[in-house]
């Protein structure tokens, strides 16, 4: 007999992958962190600033915007706000057109002709009042301290939106200044401190070349300095990797459309569906999916259901006529099995491609558990043993293990939306990657267990360690070696030439 299988569908657990991999304590698929990488790039476009750094380049654009338009500083920052932080769109502009540039961005620059003096009736409360217990945008539009504290308050608690809040009256089109927002005693210093968090925000999130780092608790963010479009894969000084195009794990050399379909399709619900065209058959009565679990082909569907049929030919069993069964059926019978086979096929080809890019994942989660490991234990059991000042060679070769698993990974990811027509980039590609693929597992291999009799309670001679230490070496060069092949052949689309073996 065999029962029904709803509750059982196929799918592939990534439970193993979220196990604790024995790292420090910032290790996570989610959080992916490195002490340290080994690149295979020889370039990198992207350089790392720090909170400092990035107020004393958004000063320096301030500066020199009021350096050399003659403007004040102020009026410099409504200017650089409103033109995204772009020093150089902001000049353009001005030179072109400056009566336009002004009235666009509601700057006013002559503002002792629209002081009111004298008594002001404040046209939110209508109370009336000095003008020096006045404030106004520059417009003539005054209003009581107070009242303009409190606008100010609930606007700057509605987001970033303040930096380029409007004068309260209706109509008008002047922007509230920096210097009129710090001016304000009345206003809260937490709000005032929360204007200027906008205003270091805006810098890096309105740029098109600057973006924050993701990981938590980063303050840290990375500016491209030209426009890369082979690999946008950072490391941010916290160690931690992305992507800065689409700021998702790193994923170089497989391009952020092929990631985003990807992980669409590991999350849907697509595999199902073709998992139970594949392995399961409609009951004839109440057509749930059955899947055949035992050798027998009387099946019996779950309750309230019941009904008993054949499995090879969905007869009902208390008819059954093992001659009608055996008995080949064209049509409808024959597309069905033609549809299952289809799916079948579709669903282990995923399957092969899922198990190695899944594979990959652990192999390196695994691998930065043993580089800690070797870095916090290993390492101080080496230097005792043979006296040595440093080892870095281990270190690097972990490093690049750990690089080459991810660059390995997402290669299957290229390999499964690569076309099967395309018969000689995909000969190329598989040579590429099995080049690779074979170099990183002797590597991988005489990292992790050559290095076993170094650390036993009887270690091996000085002369063994550094033969061990020098083949490590060798093969560190040439694992990345035949990864700059493949990926170089990945981002040149696999065109012959490509292979440098």
């Amino acid at each position: 007999m065999a029962s029904n299988g709803d509750n059982d569908y196929y799918s592939y657990d990534d439970s193993d992958a979220n196990d604790d991999c024995g790292y420090d304590p910032n290790c996570s698929d989610d959080e992916d962190y490195l002490p340290d990488t080994v690149d295979l790039q020889s370039e990198k476009f992207y350089t790392v600033l720090k909170e400092e750094e990035i107020k004393q380049r958004q000063n320096d654009d301030i500066t020199e915007i009021s350096s050399v338009l003659s403007i004040p500083r102020k009026a410099a920052t409504i200017l650089l706000c409103s033109y995204k932080w772009t020093v150089s769109e902001v000049m353009d502009s001005w030179f072109a057109n400056v009566d336009e540039v002004c009235s666009s961005v509601g700057l006013v620059l002559n503002e002792e002709n629209k002081k009111q003096k004298g008594f002001i009736t404040c046209n939110i409360c209508f109370t009336r009042l000095g003008h020096g217990n006045c404030v106004s945008a520059g417009c003539g539009h005054s209003f009581c301290k107070m009242c303009y504290s409190n606008w100010l308050r609930v606007s700057i608690d509605d987001g970033i939106g303040c930096l380029l809040l409007r004068c309260p009256e209706p109509k008008c089109r002047v922007v509230v200044d920096r210097d009129l927002i710090n001016s304000l005693k009345e206003l809260p210093d937490e709000h005032k401190s929360k204007y200027e968090r906008f205003l270091l925000r805006s810098y890096v999130e309105e740029s098109r070349m600057r973006k924050w780092c993701p990981a938590p608790g980063c303050k840290n963010a990375v500016e491209f300095t030209e426009i890369c479009l082979k690999n946008w894969d950072v490391v941010c000084d916290c160690s931690f990797e992305f992507c800065w195009n689409c700021q998702e794990e790193s994923h170089s050399p497989v391009d952020c459309a092929t990631v985003l379909e990807w992980e669409k399709k590991n999350t849907n619900e697509s595999e199902n569906v073709s998992w139970i065209h594949a392995y399961t058959k409609p009951c004839p009565k109440c057509k749930s999916p059955i899947e055949k679990n035992h050798g027998c082909d009387h099946m019996t569907c779950k309750k309230p259901c019941n009904y008993e049929f054949c499995w090879l030919c969905l007869g009902d069993w208390r008819k059954h006529c093992s001659s009608a069964c055996n008995s080949f059926q064209s049509g409808q019978a024959q597309e069905g099995n033609k549809i299952r086979k289809l799916a079948q096929s579709m669903l282990q080809r995923y399957a092969h491609y899922y198990e190695r890019w899944n594979g990959n994942h652990r192999s390196r989660r695994i691998a930065r558990a043993d580089l800690y490991k070797f870095k916090t234990v290993h390492s101080s059991i080496l230097i005792n043993n043979y006296k040595k000042q440093t080892l870095r060679g281990i270190e690097e070769a972990w490093l690049q293990i750990i690089e080459c698993r991810r660059v390995l990974r997402w290669s299957y990811v290229y390999g499964y939306y690569l076309p099967e027509s395309e018969k000689a980039r995909k000969n190329l590609f598989e040579y590429l990657q099995g080049q690779a693929e074979s170099a990183l597992g002797r590597l991988h291999e005489y990292a992790e267990q050559e290095l076993q009799p170094f650390i036993a309670e009887n270690p091996a001679e000085l002369d063994e360690f550094n033969k061990y230490y020098s083949q490590l070496g060798n093969l560190t060069r040439v694992t990345r070696n035949f990864f700059g092949n493949l990926v170089k052949g990945l981002q040149n689309g696999l065109e012959v030439g490509d292979c440098s073996c």
